[in-house]
């Protein structure tokens, strides 16, 4: 049963048109300048690589400034405030497996999650292009995965000097191709999340991050 405190407090700065100010605009910045950055960077990919790399770099900018603002931002932006734990989690996928799971006027467990995974996948990103760009930043790590790994050893596993950078660039671009793919996939799954849960709970999620505000809580939301 839910607490009468985790709505009242919302609903008392509820505008005349019941509505209430949730994604601030730095996250409504942040969100859409980030599809903007990443379909560049993927579109661009092979073909027009300075342009690939900004976007790159942008991604990690914009994923830097999130991490910040989780933890000073504004209430609904606050990490605090929307991460929950394992159980949580899987019983609200478990209530919406049945169509039965409550309103959140921020992220709901399942959308935090796909925050933590979408921050994460696109870090992986943005590191790999990253070390991709200048062959010498390989050198600066202190040990490889196995993957890259034999890219410093000769055919009789003697290590050698690094010299062009083509021996790690096709390991590395591997995992920066995997992880720009999990990226694509972890982005539909989060469209079709949008999708649902705004049909489900009859609000345009889409359009809230647009303007930031969403209907007011009511009774049995969580806010």
């Amino acid at each position: 049963m839910t607490d009468a405190s985790t709505h009242d407090a919302p609903a008392a700065n509820a505008g005349p048109t019941g509505k209430i100010r949730v994604w601030d605009p730095l996250v409504r910045v942040f969100h859409w300048g980030l599809v903007a950055a990443f379909a560049t960077a993927w579109l661009t990919a092979d073909e027009l690589q300075p342009v690939h790399e900004v976007a790159g770099y942008t991604v990690a900018g914009l994923v830097a400034f999130r991490l910040v603002w989780g933890l000073v931002g504004g209430r609904y932006a606050r990490f605090a405030q929307f991460l929950k734990g394992p159980g949580e989690t899987l019983a609200y996928l478990g209530d919406m497996a049945r169509g039965r799971e409550r309103r959140y006027l921020g992220h709901n467990p399942a959308g935090a999650a796909m925050v933590v995974a979408l921050l994460v996948t696109l870090s992986g990103t943005a590191f790999t292009g990253w070390l991709m760009a200048e062959p010498e930043r390989v050198a600066m790590l202190p040990s490889m995965p196995a993957i890259v790994a034999p890219a410093w050893a000769d055919d009789d596993g003697d290590e050698r000097e690094y010299a062009s950078g083509q021996e790690v660039e096709g390991p590395l671009k591997e995992v920066h191709e995997t992880l720009a793919n999990l990226m694509l996939l972890l982005a539909a799954l989060h469209v079709g999340g949008v999708v649902l849960a705004s049909f489900r709970h009859h609000e345009h999620l889409a359009r809230a991050m647009v303007t930031g505000d969403k209907r007011g809580p009511g009774p049995g939301d969580i806010a």
